[in-house]
């Protein structure tokens, strides 16, 4: 068995040379990525669809880093602000209408604990799967096996160990659910803050 396949069943691999001249072919998407004009809205879109492949209306902030792209798959509307960094080792699954604030970084990489084990240079890839509807706050650090249910909120600086429910905001090192979210969430936009009567008529029925 390869190295490649070893990588893709998440099993202890090596990153030989045909690991890395799959890595050289996203960096050299990143490149365009990370060195485009970053008013050219259509372009830096376009980019990121050939980063991404299978993707409906996704947008990226540049910098961003990645090791493979192909790896990453995300539902319609994603949004991933500056600085962002998916170490896509192992799949990356996203679903609908999630954000990912600067600085959030998904790692599905990691490295043996013992030092003997880690000096063979093996190394091995985990899925991470994030749901629908997920806001994801800025510096968060998501370690790999974690799943992220969906309609849920994990906030700034988090870091994020074990498996999230649906519909919670959750935080903190290591991030912990703080609360449901329920209906009653709907009518405010930041803490005690109400919408207006003008942004409440566009977000009352929405679903």
């Amino acid at each position: 068995m390869d190295n490649l396949e070893r990588r893709d069943r998440e099993m202890a691999y090596i990153s030989d040379s045909a690991v890395m001249e799959q890595q050289k072919a996203c960096r050299k998407i990143l490149q365009r990525l990370n060195f485009a004009d970053r008013s050219d809205f259509d372009t830096l879109a376009a980019i990121v669809k050939e980063l991404l492949g299978k993707s409906e209306n996704a947008f990226i902030n540049p910098p961003f880093y990645c090791d493979y792209g192909s790896h990453i798959e995300v539902g319609k509307n994603f949004y991933a602000n500056y600085n962002c960094t998916i170490i896509d080792v192992a799949k990356v699954t996203i679903g609908d209408n999630c954000m990912l604030a600067p600085n959030v970084a998904i790692y599905t990489a990691g490295h043996p604990v013992h030092p003997a084990s880690r000096n063979s240079m093996y190394e091995y890839g985990i899925s991470v799967s994030i749901g629908d509807n997920v806001w994801i706050g800025g510096n968060t650090v998501i370690l790999p096996g974690v799943h992220i249910g969906s309609n849920t909120v994990i906030g700034a600086g988090s870091v994020v160990t074990k498996n999230i429910p649906d519909w919670t905001v959750a935080a903190g090192n290591p991030c912990r659910v703080i609360r449901r979210i329920t209906e009653a969430d709907r009518k405010y936009y930041y803490r005690d803050r109400e919408f207006d009567s003008e942004a409440w008529e566009a977000v009352r029925d929405l679903r």
